[in-house]
């Protein structure tokens, strides 16, 4: 059975349409895009100086389970100012919120952190961000977002960046493994990005980001022993850097990554994280002393110049009048 489909919303007309309650949707949307960008780029960062010290399992339950907790607090405050009660999805709603939960905070954030064991932050961040094109497919498939033309072409560039890139690790001081994972990310991020899309029309953001995380925590318990030992020998600035990777890139860069979501395409979200890369080179340059190798830089250039192809909305053509 498909999913009913939203009711759309009922026309403006000039006289009725409110321009400053429309410009300040739009503000919020790309604030809410901006502190998502930001907050992503920190967490690969993040996640490649905590896995130093704990495995990608244990590291995933930490994250996934502070930020379960902090988007518990964010939720009863929410809830309190609005004096609504928290409503549930049910019946298969439900299901496939939890099973979105699962893939997007589970599954996602293990082959991330994963990855980031064999790859330097900037690297992996330049393989994952090729999900925007891959929500591009998606939401054509499904969505009905449509199909440019230059999506193949698109295709093509960053399908030989991606080849660059792994030429490039696996002959140096990196191996496939990384490659795969990374790429194994992105998949998992089209995926979740495509689903929530089309769930949150009947589901608020903030209450499915809430439960997506719980299910990833609940997903992630067979890793608690190794989390328990772990954590006792870490430092406490690796146990500082999964609290802030629990509260900052999970609990409120999801939230708000969920809020835009549901005001533009999701291709048109998904291509605001073409930041995200340089971001990440700059930051893990700057805290890590990390830097990709040149032609992983040109592989990276590559994918993104073909997501950009692939994604990028295409100016409207003048009307010619005679």
């Amino acid at each position: 059975m498909a999913l009913p489909d939203a009711q759309p919303a009922p026309a403006l007309t000039p006289s009725s349409a409110p321009p400053v309650g429309a410009a300040r949707v739009g503000a919020l949307t790309v604030a809410a895009m901006a502190v998502t960008v930001v907050l992503w780029a920190s967490a690969f960062v993040g996640v490649r100086a905590v896995g130093h010290d704990l495995d990608a399992g244990a590291l995933t339950l930490g994250r996934v389970a502070v930020g379960t907790a902090a988007l518990t607090v964010i939720l009863g405050i929410a809830r309190l100012r609005r004096r609504a009660p928290v409503r549930l999805p049910r019946g298969r709603m439900l299901v496939l919120v939890l099973a979105w939960g699962v893939a997007w905070f589970g599954a996602y954030n293990l082959t991330l952190n994963a990855a980031e064991q064999h790859l330097d932050a900037g690297t992996t961040a330049l393989l994952v961000n090729i999900a925007p094109m891959l929500v591009a497919v998606l939401a054509g498939f499904l969505l009905r977002e449509g199909f440019p033309r230059r999506l193949l072409a698109g295709i093509a560039v960053a399908f030989t960046g991606v080849v660059v890139i792994a030429v490039a690790t696996t002959s140096g001081r990196f191996d496939v493994a990384g490659v795969v994972l990374g790429l194994a990310s992105a998949v998992l991020y089209a995926g979740a990005a495509t689903l929530q899309k089309r769930l949150l029309p009947h589901v608020d953001a903030l209450t499915m980001t809430w439960l997506g995380c719980l299910a990833g925590t609940v997903a992630a318990l067979p890793f608690l022993p190794a989390l328990v030992s772990q954590a006792a020998a870490a430092p406490t600035s690796s146990l500082l850097g999964v609290v802030y990777l629990g509260i900052f890139p999970t609990a409120i860069a999801f939230t708000t990554w969920g809020y835009a979501l549901g005001r533009v395409s999701a291709g048109r979200a998904a291509a605001s994280t073409y930041a995200v890369p340089p971001l990440v080179v700059l930051l893990s340059w700057a805290l890590l002393d990390e830097v990709p190798a040149p032609v992983v830089l040109l592989g990276g250039v590559l994918a993104l110049a073909g997501v950009a192809v692939a994604t990028l909305p295409r100016r409207p053509r003048p009307v010619r009048t005679r």
